[in-house]
């Protein structure tokens, strides 16, 4: 039995589609297909026809909750930011496990 005959013809919802290009912009098509069950091709395809003209109505409210696209300068800067937020968070802690483990050894 060859690969082909193995694979059934699915069909899809509309709302079905919307809801896995949605997963997919949020989570990556990979896992989005994974989760869903679907081929990681057929996610793909739906997220590549979304763009133009495709078969999946882009409805107002499904529009509505996809991410915006942020400049690329403005997602730099937050990760900039990010980076500074988890090093200044790093040290802390480092200096808490000191103070903890100075507290340890005054306490015997």
């Amino acid at each position: 039995m060859s690969k082909k005959e193995s694979v059934s013809n699915r069909q899809y919802t509309e709302e079905f589609k919307v809801e896995a290009v949605r997963l997919a912009d949020s989570i990556g098509g990979n896992a989005a297909a994974g989760r869903l069950g679907v081929p990681q091709s057929t996610v793909t395809n739906w997220v590549r026809n979304r763009k133009g003209s495709s078969h999946i109505s882009a409805s107002p409210e499904a529009a509505a909750s996809l991410p915006a696209r942020r400049p690329v300068s403005e997602l730099e800067a937050e990760n900039a930011r990010l980076r500074r937020e988890l090093a200044n968070t790093k040290l802390d802690l480092e200096i808490v496990k000191k103070a903890a483990a100075y507290f340890v050894r005054e306490s015997r």
